[in-house]
């Protein structure tokens, strides 16, 4: 659609450089803007405007598409949903990994939260008290978050987990459905596919873990029963599957493998799958299971990796981390300080623990640990070091030096993790493969430990400016419409007259992220959370409106909860 010339628009982005998501070059334009849609991308030197924005030396480019996110929860109480919006992210799609908070009975509201307690490291005073509980099924969730008036695009996929729940209680968390449960869950998916769901996500890592320490309810899910969630896509022709089914972070087994072929027969639909992580302890771990994947990948299979290096905080009362060592189920049982204290004094979880490790790659060496805060002042000479000079200080191993550590300091100590993605060679040909969706920003979840929701800030500053990995279209290309394109949603990620009006406009000089994480004290309760700060995005606008502005939120409620 052309709006035709010389009529009087909404809102006029002057002499910037756009970008328009392509992967075309850019080029020097005016943007306007009219009833929420981009009327024009050209030069209208005369162009009558309500208001100007001034975009000289500044890139316009579509708003940012984050495909992985957990904000299921947090929309409740923050309708900015930061801090994606700080960062030029103008949609969001929720609903990953198979865990989430709709449909549910008001009875089993409790073991909803305590998935996202287990799963996403959410703790549970913050979900009781913010999660306002003004649903229960699929379709009146997506109704209530559009009744809070959000600032960001809402995209939702429906996760697996509670949709089994709903039908098969507890017993979701201990077996497959029978045939007459399936029928049941399958009804629920497409009731949420027809309300607007962009498809399903499941899991099958060992680290899901749901209430009371038992599997996360999708990963009990028989093939049979993927089959049928799977030709629900086939049979509405749209939707997407993500999937979790990296055991070992960049590894696909043979099992995983044939699952992925499996659902992509069955769906006829694209399926991305987590996670896609540089490994040095592992070197050859991404380039092996995407050369097991080819076949997959022309399939339509997406992998999906984070552009960021990954150094998370490790809070020893809520240990996600350690989730996926079956020694530490113990620990997610009963998530009582006194419980877990026990647990951790245990000579037998201890040997146990160190079992684990002995499998190859398990943890890599304990100097990737180090102790980043301790709250007791006898033990603040030990902030700064790692678990492994704290063991050879003290003649002990790292199992003991973590343990022992953490119980001197009543569990109120924390680690940080160097793990994945640091290799810059490595990184470098992971951005260039034009398969790998970029996400994995993980918004809304794991808050305590990291906050990776930044990432495009970081692409454009780090991979794009400083390191030259990425061209600039190329960038934005790749966190624009390619994801857009992944999950069908028609009208963004793109600058072209008659799509939506999200737009990003930031300087190609200054943006980036702001490194590493500071702590908010800002969630329901007090409770704290990591956050990163964008530097260089100058205006972002969600539908038309600005809701970011000469870095801070400019207050604007225009997005819309996208349907499929």
């Amino acid at each position: 659609m052309q709006y035709p010339r010389r009529m009087a628009i909404d809102l006029l982005i002057r002499g910037g450089l756009v970008v328009d998501g392509t992967g075309a070059p850019p080029r020097s334009a005016d943007v306007g803007v009219l009833d929420q849609r981009i009327a024009f991308i050209e030069d209208r030197s005369k162009e009558t405007a309500k208001r100007t924005i001034d975009a000289s030396g500044l890139v316009v480019a579509p708003g940012f598409i984050d495909p992985h996110t957990h904000y299921d929860a947090q929309i409740c109480w923050d309708g900015a949903t930061t801090p994606s919006s700080w960062h030029g992210v103008t949609t969001v799609v929720m609903g990953n990994c198979g865990v989430g908070i709709a449909p549910c009975r008001p009875e089993a509201r409790e073991v909803a939260m305590r998935d996202l307690v287990n799963v996403e490291a959410i703790p549970f005073e913050v979900l009781k008290a913010g999660i306002t509980w003004d649903w229960e099924t699929f379709p009146q969730y997506l109704d209530a978050a559009q009744r809070r008036k959000p600032a960001l695009n809402l995209a939702f996929l429906a996760p697996l987990t509670p949709f089994r729940h709903y039908v098969m209680g507890e017993a979701s968390m201990e077996r497959a459905a029978t045939s007459s449960e399936l029928s049941g869950i399958a009804s629920l998916l497409k009731e949420a596919v027809d309300a607007g769901a962009f498809g399903f996500s499941s899991t099958l890592l060992n680290q899901h873990m749901g209430y009371g320490g038992r599997p996360l309810a999708c990963r009990n899910a028989s093939r049979e029963e993927l089959k049928a969630y799977c030709n629900v896509l086939r049979e509405r022709g749209k939707g997407a599957i993500e999937f979790a089914m990296t055991r070992q972070i960049a590894v696909l087994d043979d099992d995983a493998l044939g699952l992925l072929d499996f659902m992509l027969d069955e769906s006829r639909r694209p399926v991305t799958f987590i996670a896609m992580f540089d490994r040095d302890d592992l070197s050859e771990a991404v380039r092996t299971s995407l050369r097991k994947a080819a076949p997959m990948i022309a399939k339509g299979a997406r992998p999906q990796t984070s552009p960021l290096p990954l150094t998370r905080e490790v809070n020893m009362r809520n240990p996600f981390s350690f989730a996926g060592f079956p020694s530490w189920k113990r620990v997610f049982v009963d998530k009582s300080k006194e419980a877990q204290a026990a647990v951790y004094r245990d000579p037998a979880f201890r040997s146990q623990f160190r079992e684990d490790l002995k499998k190859p790659a398990a943890i890599g060496d304990w100097s990737r640990f180090t102790v980043h805060e301790v709250k007791s002042a006898r033990l603040k000479q030990h902030e700064g070091k790692t678990v492994a000079e704290l063991a050879a200080e003290r003649g002990v191993d790292g199992v003991d030096a973590l343990l022992d550590l953490t119980l001197e300091d009543d569990l109120e100590n924390e680690f940080t993790l160097q793990s994945y993605n640091s290799r810059e060679d490595r990184m470098a040909e992971i951005l260039n493969n034009r398969d790998m969706l970029l996400g994995l920003g993980d918004g809304g979840a794991h808050l305590d430990m990291l906050c990776d929701s930044g990432y495009p800030s970081y692409v454009l500053g780090t991979w794009v400016r400083e390191k030259k990995v990425l061209t600039l279209e190329e960038a934005v290309r790749r966190m624009t419409s390619d994801p857009a394109d992944f999950f069908g949603i028609k009208d963004r990620g793109r600058i072209k007259p008659g799509l939506a009006a999200d737009l990003v406009v930031f300087d190609p000089e200054k943006i980036n992220s702001s490194g590493r994480p500071e702590r908010l004290y800002d969630l329901p309760g007090g409770a704290k959370r990591m956050v990163v700060r964008s530097k260089g995005i100058h205006t972002t606008l969600v539908n038309g409106e600005v809701t970011w502005e000469d870095g801070k939120l400019a207050g604007a409620r225009a997005g819309k909860v996208l349907r499929s």
